[in-house]
């Protein structure tokens, strides 16, 4: 009778995976689409008004893509998170959440890309990266579930205009242990955790 159950049991477990698969790549789908359709919104409107609800992208939603944090690095979500989770894992959510302050202060911003990818991997063709971690020769392969679970729900607020800009609308920043000759060409707005942050004095990208 106890094989049965078992027997029982592992049919429904079988049957239900494909299920549960296909709900997590709808969801993983509806999540590109709208952070695909908000970072649009963001390089035209600055409004800090969040996004309606039917737009905004849902925790379940944001945490259902790239759930492994192997994913190329092709869409809004991902960029957003694994930058946050690069340039901050291991520090306090402030810091994380300043990291997507300055990429979502980019956006669209004079001398920036207008979409979320390409302001993280700007420089890039000609290795002087604005954000280190992605032209460090390193593998970007998340390593901690957790802080890159903790990463995608910063993104997801960010996209959705949920976060406030707790930078002063930095465009820079960098590491308090570092003493960078460009910081002596920006006004500093904002010390938060383990960062200091910056932004031109004319409001122009340099």
């Amino acid at each position: 009778m106890r094989l049965d159950w078992i027997a029982t049991c592992l049919a429904i477990m079988l049957l239900a995976g494909p299920a549960l698969a296909t709900d997590q790549e709808q969801k993983q789908k509806v999540a590109k689409d709208k952070a695909e359709v908000l970072e649009q919104k963001a390089t035209q409107d600055s409004s800090p008004a969040p996004a309606p609800k039917s737009q905004a992208i849902s925790q379940p939603e944001a945490q259902a893509v790239d759930p492994a944090g192997k994913a190329p690095l092709d869409d809004a979500i991902t960029c957003l998170a694994r930058s946050i989770y690069w340039e901050a894992k291991g520090k306090d959510s402030a810091d994380m959440e300043a990291v997507a302050n300055v990429v979502m202060n980019r956006l669209g911003h004079e001398g920036f890309p207008d979409t979320v990818c390409g302001v993280v991997k700007q420089g890039s063709e000609t290795r002087s990266c604005q954000f280190s971690w992605w032209c460090d020769g390193k593998s970007d392969t998340v390593q901690e579930e957790a802080p890159y679970a903790v990463a995608k729900e910063i993104a997801r607020k960010a996209l959705n205009k949920q976060l406030p800009d707790h930078t002063g609308g930095a465009l820079y920043f960098h590491d308090r242990t570092v003493k960078p000759d460009w910081a002596n060409k920006y006004v500093k707005t904002a010390e938060i955790g383990l960062f200091r942050f910056y932004k031109p004095h004319d409001g122009d990208a340099k």
